[in-house]
This record gives C-alpha cells, structure tokens and sequence, in this order.
C-alpha cells in the first residue's frame, strides 16, 4: 500500500501560507487572488480525509479571482465551523525590519504578514482537527476560509447568498488573545456630495457655496450623533456608544471662486439592536430638509454595503463553553468580523482566536509563539463537545 501523505508541521503550513500574497484592497492595482491560499488550505485538508469544495466569489470585471474553501470531514447536522479570512491587508515593505512574506522565528514571536490576522489560525485549526481524521463524528467539522474580508465582506456575504455551510455554531479565529467575544459593533461608510454653483467670490449672489452647506449638515450630522448616543448605549463596549466620525472632506478649487462642490467622507459605528439601513433612512430624512432650505443639491452615498453590528446571547451553549473552557468571560469588541455573516446562516457564532489584534495592519505583525499550542488545545476541546 502507498504510504499515507506526509503532513506538514505548524510552523511549516504558517511558513507556506505567508509565502502566498493575497492582499485583497478596493484599489484594482493592489488587489490579489486568493486562490492560491484556497488551494494549498485545500490540499492539507484533503489529505486529511476532509470533503473540500472550492466556491468562486463574484467580483466586479477586471479584479483578480477569488474563492471561498468549505471543508468538512464528518456528515449529518449539527457540527462545528471554524473559520477564517485567508486575505491580508497591503503592506508597506520597505517599513518592515523583516520579509513580510516570510515566516520568521524571533524572541518568541511568528513574525509575517498575515501571522495574526489571520493566517496563523488555519494551521492551528488543520493541526487540532487532525486529532480527529480517523475518528468516527458525531456532527461535520467544517473549516470554512473566505475571501476579501479585509476589504468587501464579499466572501462571508457569498456564503450568504448561498446559504451555505450549515452547523450549530461556528468560532472565527480572529486574533483575541484566546478570550471569546460574543458582540462587536457594526460598520457603515458613508459619503455626502453636495452641489452648489461656482462663481467669483467678490459676490456671493453669484452662486451657491457648497462648502459653506458642508457646513450646516455636519452640524446637523453631530446633532443626530448626540440622539444616538442618547438612545443607545451598551456598557460591554469600551466606547459604549454609536460613533459617527468626520474622516475626510474635500471641495472646491481655489480661494476667490465659491466653492461648487464639497463631498465628505465619514463612518458609522451603530451597537448591537441598530440597523444599518434605518440609520441610513434616517440621515436621509434629515437631508431632504435641508436640500430644499439651502435650494442645494444634497447626496448620500454608501462606500460599501457595510457590516451589521453583531451579539451573541451570553447563555448560548457556544458562549458558555467558551467561557468555561478559558476562564474569561464573554466580552465586546469594537472592531468588525464575518460573524454576522456565519450568524445570517443560523449558526451561533462567536470570535475567539490566537494572536493580539494590536499587531494587525501594521509593520512587523506577528503571533507569540506561547498562542500556538493554547490555540490548539482549546480548539480540540471545542471539537469534542460540538462534533464527537
């Protein structure tokens, strides 16, 4: 009999994932394939005995292709999700003291791009699920790998469309520090373009400044910020309110010509219990007004689809094991994920994951060494109760 396929080591499986660039970016000149990640994670998995079905994502005409990986070893209802993002954001790589692109071992530390956000867990995740290969489950294992979600959520949101993969819970491994996060804020970016009438600033009669209108509905703006804030409030949040923040604002041309147009970029942070389309719904109402007092053309316009804000009940059976297994009680954060997504296809969903999210997006990311086995462990703990 031929010999059973040599299985690569932890550290090797993070080395080679690294190798393979996938910066996904809304820019079309950076943004990469991650198609290659898909296939190696697919090649692991199916020499483990996993089912693997690779799924295209559509994207808009002239990006890179890309894919979505549903791996499951098991059958019947029920079961386990792991999942993860195998796409990085860009990097900078002349402000890296190392190779972004490669692993490298330093002071107890796994540094590459993608170490902790988050290409380091599906290592973890292949190595805790290899316990299990020759075992008879009771519920599907599923190690799910999505694409884009460090710049569309196009990936999670095709799963959506989908309807697939089906479990009772799913833990994405975002980096944590192993503490389980049940809630996070939701995210909208948004964008007003106003539209006046240029003309020479010695008379302001001769037109209609689209800057000085900027200005009246970033006012209104904070006020409809301050009736949020009064009306929701969630103490699990560092910042236990909704956000509404100023990023960027652009308009006119020069100092003696009213300005013509100004256009504003900004984000929302709506808590858990808000709805994106209802905040949106809401600004718009409060435009309309003011279009028509200013006689100036007022337009809001959404950057990306957004993610919903997300929570988990704190008795789910998902929350509860995790908090027994580590010790921590559930907690908020206040960045994004994909959970709202895996949470849409009926799962109980959680985030909980080796690494520090201080270290993503940034110049020498890295994973402590001393996450790696934790990781591991818990997630064969996890696999037991939900899957044997």
């Amino acid at each position: 009999m031929p010999a059973e396929p040599s299985q690569p080591s932890v550290l090797s499986m993070l080395h080679q994932l690294i190798e393979l660039p996938s910066v996904s970016c809304t820019q079309l000149s950076i943004d990469q394939s991650n198609l290659p990640v898909i296939e190696r994670l697919a090649q692991w998995l199916g020499d483990m005995g996993f089912e693997t079905d690779i799924i295209n994502v559509e994207t808009t005409q002239g990006r890179p292709a890309k894919a979505n990986l549903i791996a499951t070893l098991g059958s019947g209802p029920g079961g386990l999700v792991l999942s993860g993002h195998t796409d990085t954001v860009p990097y900078d790589d002349h402000l890296w003291n190392i190779d972004p692109l490669k692993l490298t071992e330093k002071d107890n530390r796994l540094y590459g791009l993608g170490s902790t956000d988050m290409k380091g867990f599906f290592p973890i995740a292949i190595e805790a699920a290899r316990a299990f290969k020759d075992e008879k489950l009771a519920a599907p294992l599923i190690i799910l790998a999505t694409a884009d979600e460090e710049s569309s959520m196009s990936g999670a949101a095709d799963l959506v469309r989908i309807g697939r993969p089906k479990a009772r819970c799913a833990v994405i491994g975002e980096p944590t520090g192993l503490k389980p996060i049940r809630c996070h804020k939701g995210m909208m970016m948004e964008s007003i373009t106003i539209t006046g009438q240029a003309g020479h600033s010695s008379d302001p009669g001769l037109g209609n400044n689209a800057m000085e209108a900027m200005f009246i509905v970033a006012a209104d703006l904070a006020q409809f910020r301050s009736e949020l804030q009064a009306r929701y409030q969630n103490p699990l949040f560092t910042t236990p309110v909704p956000t509404i923040n100023f990023g960027c604002i652009h308009g006119g041309d020069n100092p003696n010509r009213i300005c013509g147009s100004c256009e504003m970029q900004f984000d929302i942070r709506p808590l858990p219990g808000m709805n994106n389309e209802e905040v949106r719904a809401a600004i718009r109402k409060r435009l309309a007004p003011l279009a028509q007092r200013l006689e100036i053309g007022i337009e809001l316009n959404s950057l990306f689809s957004g993610i919903p804000a997300f929570e988990t009940p704190a008795d789910s059976a998902l929350v509860k094991a995790c908090e027994k297994l580590t010790g921590h009680a559930a907690a908020a954060v206040s960045f994004g994920t994909e959970a709202p997504f895996l949470q849409q296809l009926g799962m109980d969903t959680l985030i909980m994951g080796p690494g520090d999210i201080d270290q993503a997006h940034q110049p020498d990311e890295y994973m402590s060494l001393n996450q790696v086995q934790p990781a591991i462990d818990l997630l064969k703990q996890l696999i037991t109760r939900f899957c044997m």
